[in-house]
């Protein structure tokens, strides 16, 4: 019987992060809901697992609809891809490749898109973030908050 994939256990998994911004100095984050698979309680980006097949801008634009209902962001900015190492609470070990993006949206259009996996959302500034932060973002602000920073203005 053949193995079920699981992406970022069994092979790298690939996914898109986005960071939301309103254009006034605020950025989304969503609160993991109890049926995240880790992390849950602590406050993260949107992002998600890119499908087979798809475009990689695609995938960004999927997942920004399916978590915030924006149907609709302007692209600000595409990072460098980063690289992530983690272990799940059982011990098993995870290999992510993430391509990240920063994005305007307009606040009004925002919802909580996957209620089953979000408890809340918000906006923050940078220098008020939420606590607890998932342990992805912490790692990425270190990476890349000289390129976000120009939109926390």
């Amino acid at each position: 019987m053949a193995e079920s994939i699981k992406p970022g256990i069994n092979h790298t998994g690939i996914s898109v992060v986005f960071v939301c911004h309103d254009g006034n100095g605020k950025f989304l984050l969503h609160k993991r809901s109890a049926n995240c698979r880790d992390e849950q309680g602590r406050w993260d980006f949107g992002g998600g697992t890119l499908e087979f097949n798809e475009v990689i801008k695609t995938g960004m634009l999927r997942e920004l609809k399916e978590e915030y209902g924006c149907g609709e962001a302007v692209l600000e900015e595409v990072l460098y891809p980063g690289e992530r190492f983690h272990t799940l609470p059982d011990g098993t070990p995870t290999h992510w490749i993430y391509f990240p993006f920063i994005l305007r949206v307009n606040p009004a259009d925002v919802i909580i898109g996957d209620p089953d996996k979000m408890d809340e959302i918000g906006w923050f500034t940078l220098d008020n973030l939420p606590k607890p932060l998932h342990s992805g973002i912490v790692l990425f602000l270190e990476r890349c908050k000289k390129e976000i920073a120009k939109y926390a203005k």
